[in-house]
């Protein structure tokens, strides 16, 4: 489990393609591997991976091919940065919310706006994950808790915005993020629940 407060700005040293269509990446991350173990869980800009080898300020993580099919970690290359956090600690203040590093989708950015001290940004929402987003909620934006603060639909397309604060641009990727770039979305688990609740109970038993 993860809280979604970004730890540090990793970069890509290594990507390896596996023969079983996934690939191997070495991340340059010397605060983030300062005390990694083999089989500790990180979440790279949102996506839970496991450390399969660490050393030299630096740490290495197989990804599976369904991963990179479905998330936004099958765009990255050597030098890009990443956002970085390790598995919360059981005790920790939980400073975002509850991320589980379980990407539920990809959105692309569609329009940035600086309004002062603060950037907005209006992110592609895919259809089937827009019930679970609303104004003012919890979503991981390439793995950083973030707060709704506008969501809205264009005929069929749906979008929603966050804000971020200037502590935000500086420690995470999203201050580099251009139009067009795609980010990993993660929706709010508790939200997911409610609708998967709702969707297996019969209309009769929810209007008792």
């Amino acid at each position: 489990m993860f809280t979604g407060i970004i730890e540090e700005r990793g970069r890509i040293v290594g990507w390896e393609t596996t023969p079983d269509g996934g690939a191997r990446l070495t991340i340059d991350a010397p605060t983030t591997s300062a005390d990694a173990h083999h089989g500790d869980s990180i979440a790279v800009s949102g996506v839970c991976l496991t450390v399969v080898r660490f050393g030299d300020g630096r740490f290495t993580a197989d990804v599976m091919g369904q991963t990179l099919a479905v998330s936004a970690i099958a765009d990255l290359a050597e030098g890009d940065e990443v956002n970085l956090e390790r598995a919360a600690k059981v005790g920790d203040r939980l400073g975002g919310h509850i991320v589980q590093g379980h990407v539920d989708g990809v959105g692309e950015l569609l329009q940035v706006r600086d309004e002062g001290a603060w950037r907005v940004l209006r992110i592609s929402l895919p259809a089937d994950l827009a019930p679970l987003v609303v104004d003012k909620g919890s979503i991981a934006v390439a793995g950083t808790s973030l707060t709704v603060s506008a969501i809205g639909q264009e005929g069929p397309a749906h979008w929603f915005e966050v804000s971020l604060i200037p502590e935000t641009l500086q420690a995470t990727t999203l201050g580099a993020l251009a139009v067009g770039g795609r980010v990993n979305l993660e929706t709010d688990v508790l939200a997911r629940h409610v609708a998967r609740l709702l969707a297996l109970t019969p209309a009769s038993e929810g209007m008792a």
